[in-house]
């Protein structure tokens, strides 16, 4: 395999390069989208239970998220490492960052797999998650950790080739891996009556592909990046700045996941009906985060081999192209779910209009609310990769932390407490959104020009 899949993101014209970069990560994320999806749309559609196994499947994924967000966060240290070794030309470095990551992820994956698939129940039970689901929800998610040191050896993979600039090998593992995972999906459940527990067979199968498929990718390169399975190894100075970067990154996304398990638990007071629609129209705006969440990858990767070749001039371009895009890109996908949206609600199992179905009406609330303004969600994104990019992860989880997760936990604790109504719950974000981008653009401002200072580079 050819070392022509890198990208060299410190030269060269910039609109092109972050378009070429980020329209894989979108199919890419498209792609993991419905690799997710296809579970929710599936037991709606044809299990014997539809609903009661829709919110089942949807009830886990807030306390899932919580888990492993820590530990995937670190993949976020691994990419950044590497973007800084390919700006300032150390692959001697980068070398010793593949092997640490690789098998970091693997030993991280058993552990979060063991835990996962014990406290399950517990933790579900925690959440409040009605009885009537409850033991349908555990066996989903007992099985879904299963697959953890597949989903965790994936996610590093796909953050090393990210650094590099290899976006679209990513997109083709996902593509077969989720095709083979919407079949075994409808036929575990269609023809072998699985239900819950199909859709998560199939996931975790789908998983194993995906692993193994970059995995083997990883050996086949000629350059720095090339891994060798037969002596993975961790170098003590790199793990340590893979965990110096990904660890607050892995703590903001926790922490995140502690607000979101604490407006689950208050969406699930309001008994199944609303679960189960409010779990349909998390899968719809996730559509949007998707795009959004490309042009985070963006930022983060350009960000950081510019920060190491010190090319500061460039990474305040980054910056405006990026929020520019970003923002454009979410408004338009935005608009179009909100108008597509009972249609898009139907493939999930929700049925009747906004006046003849309690389900259907939640449906369409959530995506008025969150689904045309998650744009500020996008550039909420973009601003903390930017920070990452540059080294500043720290920041980026201390500004998320106060202006995202603390100030949602309070609006629980206070506003919808006043307040016991659902939109008051979904409002929440976008006032959150909005306070957490500014903060991040201040710091991003300081920070760049106290690297100025700091390298003598004039920006």
């Amino acid at each position: 395999m050819a070392s022509n899949t890198r990208m060299n993101m410190t030269e060269g014209p910039l609109f092109k390069k972050l378009l070429v970069y980020a329209l894989p990560v979108l199919a890419t994320g498209v792609l993991q989208f419905l690799y997710n999806a296809a579970d929710t749309v599936v037991v709606g559609q044809f299990a014997e239970d539809g609903e009661k196994a829709l919110a089942a499947v949807g009830s886990t994924g807030s306390i899932t998220a919580l888990i492993t967000g820590l530990f995937i966060g670190l993949g976020v240290g691994a990419n950044v490492s590497i973007s800084h070794a390919f700006g300032s030309k150390r692959e001697d470095s980068v070398k010793d960052i593949v092997h640490t990551s690789v098998l970091l992820s693997f030993v991280l994956g058993i552990v979060i797999a063991l835990f996962g698939f014990f406290s399950a129940r517990s933790l579900l039970q925690l959440m409040e998650v009605p009885e009537t689901v409850l033991d349908g929800a555990t066996l989903y998610m007992r099985t879904i950790f299963l697959g953890m040191p597949a989903q965790m050896t994936y996610n590093y993979g796909a953050a090393i080739l990210n650094a590099r600039g290899d976006t679209k090998h990513p997109f083709y593992f996902l593509m077969f891996s989720g095709a083979v995972n919407v079949s075994l999906n409808l036929f575990f459940v269609i023809v072998c009556k699985m239900d819950v527990l199909g859709v998560a067979v199939a996931t975790i199968i789908s998983q194993y592909i995906s692993a193994v498929l970059i995995l083997r990718l990883l050996t086949r390169f000629d350059d720095c990046c090339k891994l060798y399975l037969n002596h993975l190894y961790i170098r003590k100075d790199k793990l340590i700045k893979i965990i110096k970067i990904g660890l607050p990154a892995g703590i903001q996304g926790c922490l995140f996941s502690v607000s979101n398990v604490l407006i689950q638990s208050s969406i699930n007071g309001f008994g199944p009906e609303t679960m189960a629609a409010n779990t349909a129209a998390a899968n719809i705006d996730g559509i949007i985060y998707i795009a959004m969440n490309s042009f985070y990858h963006a930022a983060l990767a350009f960000t950081g081999q510019n920060a190491g070749a010190l090319r500061f001039d460039r990474i305040k371009r980054v910056c405006v192209l990026c929020t520019s895009m970003v923002a454009v890109l979410g408004l338009i996908i935005g608009v179009v779910c909100y108008l597509l949206g009972p249609w898009l609600l139907s493939l999930f199992g929700v049925e009747g209009t906004v006046e003849t179905s309690e389900t259907m009406r939640v449906g369409m609330l959530r995506l008025t609310i969150l689904g045309v303004p998650y744009f500020l969600c996008g550039l909420m994104e973009v601003m903390s990769g930017m920070l990452r990019g540059l080294g500043a992860s720290l920041v980026s989880a201390t500004v998320s932390l106060l202006g995202s997760c603390v100030l949602r936990v309070v609006w629980i604790y206070t506003v919808f407490e006043a307040y016991q109504r659902i939109d008051v719950l979904y409002v929440s974000y976008p006032a959150t959104w909005i306070i957490t981008t500014l903060a991040h653009f201040t710091c991003f401002l300081i920070i760049l020009k106290r690297r100025e200072r700091e390298y003598g580079v004039k920006i």
